[in-house]
């Protein structure tokens, strides 16, 4: 058993050809390019590549595996270079006659055949199915079951955010109003919610949280990722790894502080001033997105006992967060140290003062441990940090 870190939601901008995928993500994000960032400079082992499903990135891992780069594991998976780990998934995103609101849905497959299969039965239900995250023309538990025929993980994505999640818009108070609870693996929590906020609910008592980047461009890789111990870095490991079979198991969420989130707080529509009253203080709208504290307060069941075997989640300030750390002095740091993961979990506060100022040196492990001074996100915008 080793320990892996493991994202399991990142977008892709564009194939290999140029084709747009997902168009609000960068164009720099290629399948290629993300598998060679999560090794260097990220530091990542296993990555979710979520838009798989689209045929030109078929046709790119083919490729991959014809050049020997990309290999199809016994236990599913794809092993890039030898160093990093591909799981294909896709994000749809369902509006059925049970949702209140469209909801975003993820599902990975363990190898090409389920995947193409998916892809295949995926095409006749979406608009246009080279394009990620397009609205599926079908009933969300129909959408499971197809899913777990294919042995498929399916995850309901950032599940409180206001726009497009299942707490946000697709159900009123139980996701049992739109979903099979049998055949969810896990839960993504997303930017503006942690575990303890999310075990107010006691339906999700069952599940594995996941803690994900959903990047759309290669820096936002890795903002949010969970340590796992598991047998090998495969898909079936990672399986296994959400029910806590044989010794897989999540050991760490690495996330966020929910204020850093971009919807943690209720805000003005228009122009994103944190909610005090019933009108914006500032331009005095009486239009507010709600935020997901507001949202889960709603949701939580009084009285409820949060489960007492959650592993830990570390508020982790993401690199890019932090005060004067630019782009020349992050230069500096992966030179000396390799990786992000190696900055932020194994260099010691002694070994960053050699190659950057006290100050900031400081600054990075308190990022670590989310000691950092915040200020609250919300509406749209997220937070910051307090200089």
């Amino acid at each position: 058993m080793d320990q892996y870190f493991v994202d399991l939601h990142i977008h892709i901008g564009r194939t290999f050809s140029g084709k747009p995928v997902k168009i609000t993500a960068a164009k720099s994000l290629t399948l290629t390019n993300i598998l060679q960032t999560a090794r260097f400079p990220k530091g990542l082992d296993i990555v979710g590549v979520i838009d798989c499903h689209s045929p030109e990135v078929i046709v790119e891992m083919k490729q991959l595996c014809e050049e020997g780069r990309l290999m199809e594991m016994e236990e599913g998976g794809f092993r890039f270079e030898n160093e990093v780990t591909l799981l294909p998934g896709i994000e749809m995103e369902v509006l059925d006659e049970s949702c209140s609101g469209p909801i975003h849905l993820l599902a990975f497959f363990p190898g090409f055949e389920q995947l193409e299969d998916f892809s295949s039965w995926l095409s006749k239900r979406v608009t246009n199915p080279q394009l990620s995250t397009q609205r599926v023309y079908e009933k969300a538990v129909n959408i499971q079951e197809k899913v777990k025929l294919l042995g498929g993980l399916f995850i309901p994505a950032h599940v409180f955010t206001p726009f497009k999640s299942l707490y946000g818009k697709g159900v009123k108070q139980s996701l049992t109003e739109v979903l099979n609870p049998e055949l969810i693996d896990g839960i993504e929590l997303g930017l503006s919610s942690n575990t303890i906020m999310a075990d107010q609910i006691g339906e999700l008592h069952r599940y594995t949280f996941v803690t994900n980047s959903d990047a759309h461009s290669l820096p936002k890789m890795a903002r949010e990722y969970q340590l796992m111990t598991l047998e090998g870095p495969t898909f079936s490991a990672v399986k296994k790894a959400l029910t806590g079979v044989d010794g897989n198991k999540i050991d760490e969420n690495y996330g966020l502080n929910p204020f850093l989130g971009k919807y943690y707080r209720t805000a003005c529509t228009r122009c994103l001033t944190l909610k005090e009253g019933d009108t914006c203080l500032t331009c005095g709208s009486e239009k507010f997105t709600k935020g997901v504290s507001e949202r889960i307060s709603e949701l939580a069941d009084e009285g409820i006992q949060n489960p007492l075997e959650r592993p830990p989640y570390t508020h982790q300030v993401p690199l890019d967060f932090i005060p004067g750390l630019g782009a020349k002095t992050m230069d500096k740091l992966y030179s000396h140290f390799g990786t992000e993961m190696n900055i932020l979990h194994r260099v010691s506060e002694d070994e960053l003062k050699k190659v950057v100022n006290s100050e900031l040196a400081g600054l990075i492990v308190k990022a670590r441990a989310g000691e950092l001074q915040l200020k609250q996100g919300g509406g749209g915008r997220y937070g910051k940090v307090a200089k």
